[in-house]
């Protein structure tokens, strides 16, 4: 039956193989467990909650993937569209977390009703690749900000902005010595290197007791404090328009983009190079994301972690079904998730920065017009503290370099609408 549903023969692969590829995948992207309810406690939400939302909308993500969409793909809370909503939304703009889940939810509705129409292919080929590489790497810079912040390794400075911390501090060193770790595990092939790296600098806080230890298994957490806590109403604040956007252009791009780069390592493009079932990968993840902000979690996305499930073997739905699984088993585990101090979870921030920064080097650094743009936004992203300035900094360089290079036809209607709005939003801050 399994064989049929998913079409494992179809596929070449094995009922085993889907089984270890999902294990593979959960252990590498087990670590939002941990990392997405401290990032999102910093907003005011509940540790326990928000652990509980965490876990169910992966799972929900991860099972329409591979029930209905039929890809070995993870889907999760994604890293930097939390650290926007809890550094940016909430914490700088002073919005209620409440209101910014609205306004994930909001975002997740119009992804799912633009998954749905045929319009989605326009607009994500509409923006120019190397906004789209910018965007991924600037996410990916910032979070390497917060996680350096977060370890004291960079602290506040009056007159530079930011210094360098204390790095004699026991909690830097332990910091320090997990990012070392987490890259000598990945250098050598080791599944799960990032959880494994927090797990084992957490063991050597406690011993020295710089934290305490909480417990392994126990019943969830009640999930009450963020269940249906959203403010869809206050969403729709003038303030928060751009910030709907935000989450929603760096969602469907970044969604889109690992979709197709996972399908193209696991060999399921079609000969055109297209996703055969686009469409239906694209509703799992907004779905998710929806289902997500109702929970209390920020942003759910396709997981690009899943390229070690993947490595390992999975090749069909049945190696999400594993994956979705396994997050609700982990439900369990909030007593272990909690022991995790941030010196632990610091490292983890940064070790994915540095994945999401490679994509600095496929951008076209030969045309001034396409790399000027693109680094602004990549800088602007950390530099800002803020994910949608950075976009809109890019989108309005861009299409002034491009207008007065000459280079009208690499313009489209979509980029420079974009650039208009957010000129606007700009013009609208600084005039208020």
């Amino acid at each position: 039956m399994l064989d049929r549903f998913f079409g494992l023969s179809a596929n070449g692969t094995t009922v085993r193989r889907e089984l270890l590829g999902g294990a593979t995948t959960f252990l590498t992207m087990a670590y939002i467990v941990v990392v997405n309810p401290a990032i999102l406690a910093d907003a005011g939400m509940d540790f326990g909650a928000v652990f509980v939302a965490t876990c169910v909308a992966a799972a929900i993500g991860a099972l329409i993937m591979g029930l209905y969409a039929n890809y070995p793909f993870g889907l999760a809370p994604g890293m930097g569209l939390n650290a926007y909503f809890a550094y940016s939304v909430v914490g700088g703009l002073g919005f209620s977390w409440q209101t910014a889940l609205g306004a994930v939810f909001v975002s997740g509705v119009i992804f799912l009703v633009l998954s749905i129409l045929p319009v989605r292919e326009w607009i994500i080929n509409a923006i120019p690749r190397n906004l789209k590489v910018a965007i991924s790497a600037g996410i990916g810079l910032f979070l390497g900000l917060i996680g350096l912040q977060n370890a004291g390794v960079v602290v506040n400075d009056e007159a530079t902005l930011v210094a360098l911390g204390d790095l004699t501090a026991a909690t830097t060193i332990l910091a320090g010595a997990g990012f070392a770790l987490m890259v000598a595990l990945d250098a050598r092939g080791v599944p799960g290197a990032v959880l494994i790296g927090m797990l084992g600098i957490s063991a050597v806080g406690l011993t020295l007791g710089l934290s305490a230890f909480q417990g392994i298994a126990a019943v969830p957490p009640d999930p009450m404090p963020t269940l249906g806590q959203l403010d869809i109403a206050g969403a729709f604040q003038a303030g928060l328009i751009t910030i709907i956007f935000a989450f929603l252009f760096v969602d469907l791009f970044d969604s889109a983009g690992t979709l197709v780069g996972l399908s193209h390592r696991a060999g399921l493009l079609a000969p055109d190079g297209t996703l055969p079932r686009l469409k239906r990968a694209l509703i799992a993840d907004s779905t998710a994301t929806v289902a997500g902000a109702a929970l209390g979690t920020s942003t759910v996305t396709s997981y690009i972690e899943s390229a070690t499930g993947i490595k390992a073997g999975g090749r069909t739905g049945l190696t999400a079904v594993v994956i979705g699984g396994l997050f609700l088993l982990t439900l369990f585990l909030a007593p272990l998730a909690k022991s995790v101090p941030s010196y632990a979870t610091a490292p983890a921030l940064v070790f994915v920065a540095c994945l999401m920064a490679r994509g600095l080097g496929e951008m076209e650094w030969e045309e001034p017009t396409e790399y000027g743009p693109a680094v602004v936004t990549a800088l602007g992203m950390p530099l800002t503290y803020s994910i949608a300035d950075g976009i809109g900094l890019g989108f309005v360089t861009y299409a002034a370099a491009k207008l007065l290079a000459g280079r009208f036809r690499d313009l489209s209607p979509a980029v420079l609408l974009i650039a208009v709005l957010f000129a606007a939003r700009f013009a609208f801050l600084e005039l208020g």
